[in-house]
């Protein structure tokens, strides 16, 4: 991909979550919790402009996510975690305001990555590199997308 060891180290430390995917224990978590900051900071973006960031981050991702995999020398490494990033701002996608939809966003999103309901298992194991890594990731957060919404459709009336 990329011969130039600085770029290869900065497209690492963005995929790695800024240092909090090397972590020894939840990766993933630590990951998600890095979104929420990134979160509170584009929250009160027009929705459109959100949505465009956020598909910014998913396809900057992709390149990321594949050039730290060679560089790791394994698929989808636990230290990856710009997919958690991008996949908990997915789901955070028009929700509103307060601490409590930060809570129940991390919560589903975690939920959904963890479990990996149908199709999401499978799309893991058949689509590799870094657009294996990041679609996994954003089909988990879509169901987390749906439920907060329909949360929220229920509690708001």
């Amino acid at each position: 991909m990329l011969a130039n060891p600085a770029v290869r180290k900065i497209a690492r430390f963005f995929a790695q979550g800024f240092g909090s995917g090397k972590i020894p224990f939840a990766p993933g978590t630590f990951g998600t919790l890095v979104a929420i900051p990134i979160y509170v900071l584009l929250r009160e973006l027009p929705p459109f402009v959100y949505a465009l960031v956020v598909i910014g981050m998913f396809a900057v991702g992709v390149w990321f996510c594949q050039v730290t995999e060679q560089d790791l020398g394994k698929q989808d490494h636990a230290s990856i975690v710009w997919d958690e990033i991008v996949g908990y701002l997915i789901t955070m996608f028009m929700a509103p305001s307060g601490w409590g939809w930060v809570l129940l966003g991390f919560c589903l999103f975690r939920l959904f990555d963890i479990w990996k309901p149908f199709p999401i298992r499978s799309v893991e194991r058949r689509v590799p590199g870094g657009l294996g890594v990041m679609l996994d990731d954003a089909l988990a957060a879509v169901y987390a997308l749906a439920l907060m919404q329909i949360t929220v459709r229920f509690i708001n009336g």
